[in-house]
């Protein structure tokens, strides 16, 4: 298209379209926009009828389902409300404070350490952005980016779609973690991973936490023998922690007590090449940033590391 032709289609039927396609139904879309549902239903027609493409299909008592072109267009439609809401902002004098909206997803383990004291100041620094935030598993955290409903996650660079831009916010190493009374519990130095071959261990079973574990004890020559398998972070430091087995996780000094208050040991390990895993902030290269997005990328790559 030439600049000098405008677009047969608008920004509110834009944004009637986004609202669909986030919330599932026409009539939640309405409630989310505080317009009619007729209103609704009209632009996204409008929108269709612009566009010569079927973007959704709506079926009685099923919500809306988004067809192959409304999947294409609504990445595109979400970077397009994005631009224009920060030409609105900087037009209408904010005096260059950030403002716009920001999704993050988050790795369940990374949660409850990262997460709130870096949303928290950026929001204070921030207050005009309009956060969500996500916590998944990381098969759901990559769907959530692909489709657009996420801007970026924080996640470990495990089995990450080669594809994705990332940025390092800290390494971390793999750590043995047993029950304080545990006879290793003492050791001043890195512990041979295998000494604790034979005893029980309790599984974060999580991709790719998981993958990543089972990985570090092939490399030190052993298949361990799992007792216990919670996806649930907190649940296997519990386990951990009630003297029930071992686990194998990032090391993260501050966690050295269970949800119950039961202590916990983090052993550095002994085991060949074995490497640290980065922490990253993750986006796709194919969108185009938003200035909240890009904001918070730098904020978050400089913050963490004191955290």
């Amino acid at each position: 298209m030439s600049s000098d032709r405008a677009p047969a289609f608008t920004m509110r039927q834009l944004v009637a379209f986004v609202a669909v396609a986030e919330t599932g139904t026409i009539s939640a879309a309405a409630d989310r926009l505080l317009v009619s549902q007729s209103a609704v239903s009209l632009a996204v027609t409008e929108l269709e009828k612009a566009l010569s493409a079927q973007l959704c299909v709506r079926r009685r008592a099923h919500g809306v389902h988004l067809t192959p072109a409304g999947e294409s267009l609504l990445a595109r439609a979400r970077a397009l409300l994005q631009q224009a809401s920060e030409i609105e902002d900087e037009m209408l004098g904010a005096g260059g404070e950030l403002a716009g909206r920001l999704a993050v997803g988050c790795y369940t383990t990374v949660g409850p350490t990262i997460l709130p004291p870096l949303l928290s100041e950026f929001t204070e620094l921030h207050p005009r952005v309009s956060l969500e935030f996500r916590e998944a598993m990381a098969d759901e955290l990559g769907e959530r980016l692909e489709g657009g409903a996420l801007d970026a996650v924080i996640t470990y660079d495990l089995e990450l779609p080669p594809a994705w831009r990332t940025a390092t916010l800290m390494t971390r190493r793999p750590a043995l973690v047993v029950p304080a009374g545990h006879r290793l519990a003492a050791t001043p130095g890195p512990v041979e991973l295998a000494s604790v071959r034979d005893e029980p261990m309790v599984l974060l079973d999580a991709a790719p936490a998981s993958t990543h574990a089972m990985q570090v004890c092939a490399r030190a020559g052993f298949t361990p023998r799992i007792e216990y398998r919670s996806a649930n972070y907190e649940t296997v430091r519990a386990y951990v922690g009630r003297g029930l087995g071992w686990t194998i996780m990032l090391h993260q000094p501050q966690l050295n007590r269970t949800y119950g208050g039961l202590k916990i040991v983090l052993l550095p390990i002994d085991v060949p090449d074995l490497d640290p895993v980065r922490l990253v902030i993750a986006w796709r290269p194919d969108v185009v940033l938003s200035r909240v997005v890009r904001e918070f990328i730098s904020f978050a790559t400089a913050r963490v590391s004191a955290l």
